[in-house]
């Protein structure tokens, strides 16, 4: 499948881009079914996107009320933590749209059994999320892009890459000494947009091996491996992000 490709010039620009965006996906699938059912991402770089999508002539474009909530990994940290996803996506958008409470599903990544929390977790999106053949199907994921090539939690040499069957897992990341929660891709893949969301030097590398022609060079970076079976495939990058100066 081919990807589209946004690219705009400053990162200011591709994460108003990208807001607008994510607000236009949700528009249209509310139209088509009455609900939507997006999983978000945490870390820097989408604290921007979420402020633009929760302001002023953007956030009353949306009818929040029927927007489910999810998380696409998380961090073995508590929910008031600075480094937790839903903290942060709590502080830059949940906290200033009028999304249920009951329709936010975050990660139980800070308990002592995380392989127990993740069944948990997988079972809840069983559960909430519409399924076909048997998978369910979000809406919208939205991803970011490490520098070393990695996509929700699943970071190159780690055991979740391989998985078939589960769609949440917990696991032991080496490169950062740390455990996390996180979708994997047969529950990734079946969505019916992906969106990835990256900005700065730092990961043009990443990006171009991500969307090169050339299967060894992808073949180290797990965001490569995102590729929707039936679903939308999108880039919003800034120039930096895609190699320009």
């Amino acid at each position: 499948m081919a990807a589209e490709i946004v690219v705009e010039p400053t990162p200011e620009a591709a994460a108003k881009r990208a807001a607008a965006t994510v607000a236009e996906i949700i528009r249209s699938r509310i139209d088509e079914s009455g609900e939507c059912f997006v999983a978000l991402c945490g870390g820097t770089t989408p604290a921007e996107l979420y402020r633009r999508l929760a302001g002023p002539g953007l956030a009353e474009t949306v009818p929040w009320e029927q927007v489910h909530v999810f998380f696409g990994d998380e961090r073995d940290v508590p929910q008031d933590h600075v480094e937790n996803n839903y903290r942060l996506v709590t502080k830059t958008l949940l906290d200033h749209v009028p999304v249920p409470l009951s329709q936010v599903h975050p990660m139980p990544a800070d308990c002592r059994d995380l392989a127990a929390a993740a069944e948990q977790y997988e079972n809840l999106v069983r559960r909430l999320v519409p399924a076909d053949d048997d998978t369910p199907v979000f809406d919208l994921i939205l991803l970011g892009l490490g520098r070393e090539g990695h996509t929700a939690s699943l970071f190159p040499d780690t055991p979740a890459l391989a998985e078939t069957r589960r769609l949440v897992v917990a696991q032991f990341v080496p490169v950062i000494g740390r455990n996390r929660m996180t979708f994997t891709f047969p529950l990734i893949n079946a969505v019916r947009n992906a969106v990835f969301f990256v900005t700065g030097p730092d990961k043009a590398r990443a990006v171009d091996a991500v969307l090169s022609a050339d299967p060894q060079q992808r073949a180290h970076y797990p965001a490569a491996r995102v590729q929707p079976t039936a679903g939308k495939l999108i880039f919003v990058l800034d120039v930096l992000a895609r190699g320009g100066v």
